[in-house]
């Protein structure tokens, strides 16, 4: 036993120092140290069975009834999946549902699931400002920021003992606290930051104004809202310090920032239910 026990001991070292050499940083070169993208998938994977689960919470409308609305949500996605920036494009997912609600919300969880709410299409006012969010949403998946947020989280410990197989059901029990809150998952400052630039920069090379994210934020400050920000689009930093941010990025990267003419972005809005 005390053998058997050294060589698990020796495995998971063995397996830890495997995982730190090798997966130290993911092809953004951001530190992810133990969680692979066939992890983020699986994960990503649970977290939207989980939604899937509960109607109740996550009322997902049904493609088969939405058709049209689907194409033209997929299409805005594809065009940003295929601007030569997303680094996990052909290894993610990149599902996209709507979900019918007053929230103005959108998320997407790790491997490429992404959720976005008719409130939230509601609200907007273009298809360029609704391309910026699915930018910013695409983006947090793509750096992995919540897979990094989970080892801050949990720790080398949990996180090992789960890869190892030891604890299969401590990943499941993640995936429905994941479940229960990616809908107000809050990011960091740096975080934030990040899926705002990658936002503009995914943008820059479709059809739609680069700096589309930020209509959202300025809509706020127009009607005096921005106490309300809802955490999809944090408010740390503020949304009239978002804008500057993002209206010098996209002067840094030289970019189309005039909107688009009308794409069926009018019928898509309009045919949604509230």
């Amino acid at each position: 036993m005390m053998i058997n026990s050294k060589l698990k001991g020796l495995s998971a070292l063995i397996v830890l120092g495997g995982l730190l050499t090798f997966s130290a940083c993911d092809e953004n070169n951001n530190f992810v140290p133990l969680f692979s993208i066939e992890d983020d998938k699986n994960l990503g994977k649970q977290v939207s069975d989980e939604i899937a689960a509960d109607p109740a919470t996550y009322p997902i409308l049904a493609r088969a009834d939405y058709i049209d609305q689907y194409a033209y949500l997929d299409a805005m996605v594809n065009e940003i999946l295929n601007n030569g920036g997303v680094v996990y494009k052909d290894e993610f997912v990149w599902d996209v549902n709507i979900i019918q609600g007053e929230t103005l919300n959108a998320f997407a969880t790790p491997g490429g699931y992404i959720y976005v709410y008719t409130g939230l299409v509601k609200y907007l006012e273009s298809a360029d400002a609704l391309a910026g969010v699915i930018g910013h949403e695409i983006a947090h998946a793509d750096l992995r920021h919540t897979s990094r947020n989970l080892q801050k989280t949990y720790g080398v410990q949990i996180l090992l003992s789960i890869l190892l197989g030891q604890d299969a059901g401590q990943l499941t029990q993640i995936a429905g606290q994941i479940a229960g809150t990616v809908a107000g998952l809050s990011f960091s400052r740096e975080f934030e930051a990040e899926a705002d630039d990658r936002a503009v920069e995914y943008n820059a090379n479709t059809k739609y104004a680069c700096d589309g994210v930020k209509y959202f934020f300025q809509k706020l400050l127009d009607e005096g809202a921005a106490g309300g920000t809802p955490e999809f689009l944090s408010t740390h930093p503020g949304p009239d310090t978002r804008v500057a941010d993002i209206t010098a990025k996209a002067e840094d990267e030289n970019c189309e920032t005039t909107l688009i003419a009308d794409d069926g972005w009018s019928n898509f809005q309009t045919t949604l239910p509230i």
